[in-house]
């Protein structure tokens, strides 16, 4: 008989979403007259700006042309879209950053996973808590942890507890760690990371010898001028850090799939005591593992960058911002105790009453017909917390306000 990867069994009973669905499809199953409004996932649900969109029918166009039709593409991508992201969110913030080191991909999931392919198994990790399960789950998949508690920890990461006690700003560690993951703005939690606390966690990743996997895939929601959107607006985090973007909250792109990661050319691992380069290492999986984006969808991506492109994305991303100004302004007047919703689409709630986050879910489940995401499936220290997001329609959100008001 065939042998299975065994660690996939150290997984916990299912992730968080699936779980979530469960929930939802026994309760559909028993009351299926209801009008449920979905503010659990972070999908979007707005069209494709027109700019996007056109990008993309030109293209297709072109793939109907003996002359311009494309087979196989770089499986780094087009220097075309790599030189727009470059100008467009790297060198206009004075990062140096230049296109051979970016890597379009289908998903900032998909790379943030990937990318323990070229990392050893050995190295000391590092997540926050609560964390996007995704950081934990990939290195539980690959056989970098142990067996999880009754906390749903795993022996062989480490926790890094962020919570209103001390401005969901992940503490400094006094130990040594080699892989830190940090998301800013955060998901689930949506606080922000100041430019001193980026500073520091440089310096302790250069101090450290410690690669940073920094996921940014939310920057496009920062309202705060002096909050940076890229760690690379730091001084020394180009030795030190690996950044992850995506197209998929601010132009839509979560069905359409377009991502990137940056891998500075400077940074340098260790393998058998020598001094190895992540750059060629990532390359090379890529090459192996991985064909590229599709043309039309790269396409549709550098039109993110056009003058109509920026104006389209930033109205995208200010009607979400309205929508969680929506949740949060209700949900405070409500006397809710309410964080985030500010610099990222997510709202995260303390449950009232002392109630669990799975308690807080199934009553507004059950009593106001609202989904959300219960905090403890992003980790022991999102218990008593509740996530909204404001991805969804103006008329959800409003009613969804006045549904969970009036339970």
């Amino acid at each position: 008989m065939v042998q299975v990867n065994a660690d996939y069994l150290k997984l916990k009973a299912g992730y968080l979403f699936p779980e979530i669905s469960r929930r939802i499809k026994d309760f559909t199953s028993k009351n299926p007259d209801t009008d449920l409004i979905r503010l659990g996932i972070g999908d979007v649900t707005e069209p494709l700006p027109l700019a996007c969109r056109e990008a993309m029918k030109a293209a297709i166009e072109e793939m109907g042309t003996e002359e311009g039709f494309r087979g196989y593409g770089p499986e780094q991508g087009y220097h075309w879209l790599r030189e727009s992201i470059s100008k467009n969110d790297y060198l206009s913030r004075g990062c140096e950053i230049s296109a051979d080191e970016i890597f379009v991909s289908d998903g900032s999931k998909c790379d943030s996973s990937n990318i323990l392919d070229i990392l050893g198994k050995d190295n000391k990790i590092a997540v926050t808590d609560p964390v996007y399960p995704v950081y934990v789950d990939s290195n539980v998949m690959t056989g970098r942890t142990g067996e999880v508690n009754e906390s749903g920890e795993y022996h062989g990461l480490s926790y890094i507890p962020i919570n209103s006690e001390n401005g969901f700003e992940a503490e400094i560690p006094k130990e040594k760690f080699d892989l830190i993951y940090l998301c800013f703005p955060n998901n689930p939690t949506g606080a922000v990371a100041t430019r001193e606390k980026l500073s520091s966690w440089v310096e302790y990743a250069k101090q450290n010898n410690s690669l940073i996997l920094f996921d940014a895939a939310y920057e496009a929601f920062i309202k705060d001028d002096s909050i940076p959107h890229s760690i690379y607006e730091i001084d020394g985090a180009k030795d030190c850090a690996i950044e992850f973007r995506s197209f998929s909250k601010n132009a839509g792109f979560t069905g359409t799939r377009c991502a990137f990661t940056v891998i500075p050319k400077s940074l340098k691992g260790k393998a058998n005591s020598e001094e190895v380069d992540l750059w060629s290492l990532w390359n090379r999986r890529q090459s192996t593992k991985f064909n590229g984006v599709s043309y039309i969808v790269q396409r549709g991506a550098e039109a993110v960058y056009s003058k109509e492109g920026q104006v389209q994305i930033k109205k995208l991303v200010s009607f979400y911002m309205e929508n969680a100004e929506i949740i949060k302004k209700n949900l405070t007047s409500a006397g809710f105790e309410v964080f985030g919703a500010v610099n990222a689409p997510y709202a995260w709630i303390k449950t009232p009453k002392n109630i669990t986050s799975w308690g807080f879910f199934d009553f507004l489940l059950e009593k106001a017909n609202v989904v959300g995401t219960p905090g403890s499936g992003f980790g022991a220290a999102g218990e008593g917390y509740f996530r909204l997001s404001a991805f969804n329609s103006r008329e959800n959100v409003e009613k969804a306000m006045q549904r969970i008001l009036g339970a």
